[in-house]
Parts: C-alpha cells; sequence; structure tokens
C-alpha cells in the first residue's frame, strides 16, 4: 500500500487527539498537517492544546512543534499538501457542511466524525464491517460536486456502534422491533472527570439529539442507493433512551428485539451468526480492523468497560446476556470503546476501506 498524507481539521478538540494517537506510526497515513479555528492558527500545537490533551498515551513528540493551520481560512493550502483530511470539528451544522463541501471541492477527500453530513442525499455514512458496499455513491456525489477526487465520507453517531454491529447479522431472520437504551461515557461529550466534576457520581437522563441519531441513523446504514440517492431501511423499527454515565470511555447499550413470525432464531444460531460475522475490514486485512469483530461473554456480568473496552485496539464490540424476553423475542447487552470504535478509529478504518479501494488516488 503507498502512504498517503493526511491532515486532521479540529486537531485541538478530543477527537483530533485520538486522531493523532492512532496516526502515530501508522503503516498507511502520514500526518502532515493540523489545523483548527482560528483562535489556534499560527501556534505550536502543544501551545495551542495548553494544558487540554485528554488521551492516556502522551502527546507524541512529532505534533508538538507542528504549526497549527486555520481551518477555515487555509483550505487551499491544506488541500494542496495532502491526499485527504479527517474531520472533527466542533462548529454550527451549517458550518459544518459547508466546511466539508469546500475541501472536497478544493479535490481534498473529507473523512468525517461529524453529523452534519449524515443524511445528505449522497453522502455514504458507513459502518466498514457493515456497508461498505455504499462507498460507491461516491461516484455520483463527485458528479453533483463537479470533482474529480474530492468527497465527504462520515461515519455514524458513535453510540450505534454499540449496537448495531450485533443486530446486523440477525436482520436476514426478518428483524422488525428494536429498543435500544445506552448508557454513553462523558468522553462522547469531550469531556474528563476532571473538566466535568459534576458527572461524578452523576447520571444525566438527556443528551441532545442522540436519540433521533439512534432511531434514524441505522435505517440509512441499512439502506440501499436508489438513482444516486439513499433509500432508507424501511422495515425496521426503533426505538431508543440515551443516558450520560458517569463512565470516562466506552458506551454500553440494553437491546431487545422482536423478529418476523416464524423467523425468530434459536440463541445458538445468533451465537453462531455473531461468532462467524465478518466484513470488508476482515477481508482485506486492514490495520484497525479486529480480527473478531463481534466477541461473545458467556459470563453473565460480562461484558464489562474496564475489562472490555480495550478489546482488539478498541476496536472490536463486545456482547453478552443474551436470554429470551417476556415482551420482545430477545434481549442482550453491548458495548464498544466510543473514541475508538465509535469515533476516531472508526473513521480511521473507515478511510483504510477508502485507501484500500483506491478512492484516495
Amino acid at each position: 500500500m503507498k502512504k498517503y498524507n493526511v491532515g486532521i481539521i479540529g486537531a485541538t478538540g478530543m477527537v483530533g487527539q485520538r486522531f493523532i494517537t492512532l496516526l502515530e506510526n501508522h503503516p498507511w497515513f502520514d500526518l502532515k498537517v493540523l489545523a483548527a479555528s482560528e483562535r489556534s492558527a499560527g501556534k505550536k500545537y502543544s501551545e495551542a492544546l495548553g494544558g487540554r490533551w485528554a488521551m492516556k498515551e502522551e502527546m507524541p513528540e512529532s505534533v508538538k512543534d507542528m504549526v497549527v493551520l486555520n481551518a477555515t481560512a487555509d483550505i487551499e493550502k491544506i488541500a494542496s499538501e495532502v491526499d485527504f483530511v479527517f474531520c472533527a470539528v466542533d462548529m454550527k451544522k451549517d458550518e459544518i457542511k459547508k466546511l466539508e463541501e469546500a475541501y472536497a471541492k478544493a479535490e481534498c477527500p473529507v473523512v468525517s466524525n461529524n453529523s452534519a453530513h449524515r443524511h445528505t442525499d449522497d453522502v455514504p455514512m458507513i459502518i466498514p464491517e457493515i456497508n461498505a458496499d455504499h462507498l460507491e455513491i461516491i461516484k455520483s456525489q463527485r458528479e453533483r460536486l463537479g470533482t474529480k477526487k474530492g468527497f465527504i465520507a462520515v461515519k455514524s453517531n458513535c453510540s450505534l456502534q454499540s449496537y448495531v454491529p450485533a443486530l446486523h447479522p440477525l436482520k436476514k431472520y426478518g428483524l422488525t422491533k428494536v429498543l435500544a437504551t445506552t448508557y454513553q461515557a462523558i468522553s462522547g461529550a469531550g469531556k474528563t472527570f476532571e473538566r466535568w466534576p459534576e458527572m461524578v457520581d452523576n447520571l444525566i437522563p438527556y443528551i441532545g439529539g442522540e436519540e433521533e441519531k439512534s432511531e434514524v441513523e441505522p435505517l440509512k446504514i441499512w439502506g440501499t442507493i436508489e438513482n444516486g440517492k439513499f433509500k432508507y431501511c424501511d422495515d425496521v423499527a426503533i426505538t431508543s433512551q440515551c443516558l450520560r454515565v458517569p463512565v470516562s470511555d466506552g458506551h454500553t447499550a440494553a437491546v431487545f428485539m422482536s423478529f418476523e413470525e416464524g423467523k425468530k432464531p434459536s440463541i445458538e444460531q445468533i451465537k453462531k451468526d455473531w461468532a462467524e460475522f465478518a466484513g470488508e475490514p476482515q477481508k482485506l486485512n486492514l490495520p484497525h480492523a479486529p480480527k473478531q469483530f463481534l466477541n461473545y461473554c458467556e459470563e453473565p456480568d460480562q461484558p464489562q468497560i474496564k475489562t472490555a473496552r480495550e478489546l482488539e485496539g478498541g476496536m472490536a464490540i463486545s456482547v453478552g446476556r443474551l436470554r429470551e424476553d417476556s415482551q420482545y423475542d430477545y434481549k442482550f447487552v453491548c458495548m464498544s470503546h466510543n473514541t475508538l470504535r465509535g469515533a476516531a478509529g472508526g473513521a480511521v478504518l473507515l478511510a483504510e476501506l477508502l485507501a484500500a479501494k483506491g478512492y484516495f488516488d
């Protein structure tokens, strides 16, 4: 695989910091550009960040003295220096849409962690193991944007990746109804306990916009492409509740599911499907692809955040407590690392998929 030069737009935020740790010594991607707001532009990265480095890993020496560029004013310069960018900015949705399209129109592909373009008709929203085939819509998007190389591809909301992967291999049995309650870590809000002491010994039963994302985004992921646009899946109904809990990293979901009459699989068959499920990242042996994507825990008190979130570099999904339910067919719990699989790691895996498929060439 050839080496690609990469930039991070929104490099000072928590997801931007996670991108930096994941790209250090990446076999395919060389980090060449860091960009952030006008407030940080022109400063060395370590100065721009001040004391806000939130990763457990040390800040890589390679980025400390990199001069931060202006994410909005230096688009042409950035596009000339990289093959693509990761985008994780904290801006209003309309501003993010314009910014990402500006990079794409400058012939700089964008792999986005932001939600702004998740429901744009011709922008693929990818969980690489599930809907890699949706990348084909990039051809239609390029025609709309008038670009040869530039495009936007996005990853889904972090909380979805704690349970949608476990549901996906079961859709063939006529999955009809899903209830999912997510228990989401504070890093999903870009916070640590030091910066958000109010979350210690606390639970907040509301996260703005999360429930709507949980109920709609899977329907695009499971959708089809018709006439250059996405047609959302309409045979599964999802309802959700999303809670913020005092956990540093790792989103957990309690999931209930029902199937079409007469198609309900056995518990043994579901576990077999989970164990055998693999997608394009596993077939292509991508650098950040977990060898075993879905991992079932037989112990009744697993998966637990502290023991499961780092599984396979934080890129695997852990599942447990599968059993029959009195109102739905089955219920189970599921968890994933929200800033790795759910955010920056999922975006890096998406970029690896795009690179392997030739979309950056």
